[in-house]
């Protein structure tokens, strides 16, 4: 694949940017989570190498042409307050998949869903993108409330459809055509 280009996004009092040193403490952070060790690669309980090695893996994705991993950040302080990514595993089909997470301490302040609004616009209007898919676990209401927020809509339950620390998951599947 070719390397992709990392752009910059802004919108609605938050920016989509690479990950940078500055955002250690969030990933340690994350690392202490219950759940986004489990769905991520952001390591369990890990240190500050731990999370550079993440940002490392993070750049990767763009040049290696996997997709694009961003930090979400405020726009006035531009600290680091979640991840955001669009996945081009299945780009042949011209479907691209999007993952996030935010922060512990940020929950419930609608960055997630501002987040999935701005890189959402933004990858419906990549030549190869004709859809973006995302799963949502059913008792994740504030993940799914933000893919509906940002006009992706629930096509159905995906029954056992990942594991997650071993035991299949059921997901519901969103998608929004760009």
């Amino acid at each position: 694949m070719t390397e992709l280009l990392m752009p910059v996004l802004e919108g609605e009092g938050i920016r989509l940017r690479p990950f940078a040193t500055a955002d250690v403490p969030l990933i340690v952070d994350a690392g202490q989570d219950p759940l986004i060790p489990l769905i991520t690669t952001v390591v369990a309980h890990g240190d500050q190498a731990d999370a550079q090695a993440f940002i490392r893996r993070q750049h990767q994705r763009a040049a290696t042409g996997d997709g694009w991993s961003f930090a979400i950040s405020n726009l006035d302080t531009n600290s680091a307050l979640g991840q955001i990514g669009l996945w081009r595993r299945d780009i042949d089909h011209g479907r691209a998949s999007v993952g996030y997470w935010i922060g512990r301490g940020y929950r419930r302040c609608g960055y997630g869903g501002r987040a999935l609004r701005l890189l959402s616009s933004w990858g419906a209007t990549l030549e190869e993108v004709s859809r973006l898919e995302l799963n949502v676990e059913p008792w994740n209401e504030g993940s799914w409330r933000a893919a509906e927020s940002a006009g992706y809509h629930r096509e159905g339950m995906l029954r056992r459809w990942k594991k997650i620390e071993g035991e299949p998951r059921d997901m519901y599947m969103y998608s929004r055509l760009a």
